[in-house]
């Protein structure tokens, strides 16, 4: 059976666009720190938005903030905010665009007080997906990450948006049962999850 005619996650029969996200990134564990947060950031420049959108604008975005890395968005002045406000490849939101900038700080903090975003990220389910039911748009755990993010200073970063981001780097699996790709995400955990596929992506709550 091809993949053409498997079964998959409702939301994924949208659009050619989002059934291969669906097919080749969404759930599957994200150890890679740089890449967790790129994709947290994605979820709370989506909110509002549909996550196709976010997609169609994925490479604009990290054109525009230099390719996520945290060490040289940290360093955004006043110019670069101007610059990205009047760039219509990406979702031009002030708020949000500082709160990236911020983000990039509070990242590179917390690395230097020993504190790696994917440990932090994991850490809350000791290093292993835990399953979702597939109906959720958030949950007590994402409750929990979320407080303890907003803690640190991040923005944007509410319970629903937190879980359709934990969703989308495979902390929580969240595949429907009888979706093909519910078992290859667990087996990509079970396997080797420190190299599990490292793709910026996003979730579907």
């Amino acid at each position: 059976m091809t993949h053409l005619h498997k079964q998959r996650c409702t939301w994924a029969q949208s659009s050619l666009m989002m059934r291969e996200y669906h097919d080749n990134e969404w759930g599957v564990p994200v150890k890679d720190p740089r890449l967790l947060w790129e994709t947290l950031l994605l979820e709370g420049f989506q909110a509002g938005l549909s996550w196709e959108i976010i997609l169609r604008k994925r490479e604009a975005f990290r054109e525009a903030f230099a390719g996520f890395v945290p060490e040289r968005v940290a360093e955004f002045q006043a110019a670069d905010i101007t610059r990205l406000m009047g760039n219509a490849g990406i979702v031009r939101a002030r708020a949000k665009i500082e709160a990236t900038i911020k983000g990039a700080q509070i990242y590179l903090a917390m690395q230097q007080q020993g504190e790696g975003f994917s440990d932090f990220c994991w850490s809350f389910t000791d290093g292993q997906p835990v399953q979702g039911t597939g109906n959720d748009s958030q949950s007590l755990l994402s409750a929990t990450v979320s407080k303890e993010l907003k803690r640190r200073g991040f923005k944007f970063v509410g319970p629903t948006i937190t879980f359709a981001w934990m969703q989308a780097v495979g902390i929580i699996q969240d595949h429907r049962q009888g979706c093909f790709r519910r078992q290859e995400c667990l087996d990509a955990t079970t396997s080797d999850p420190a190299t599990a596929l490292t793709s910026a992506s996003g979730g579907k709550a």
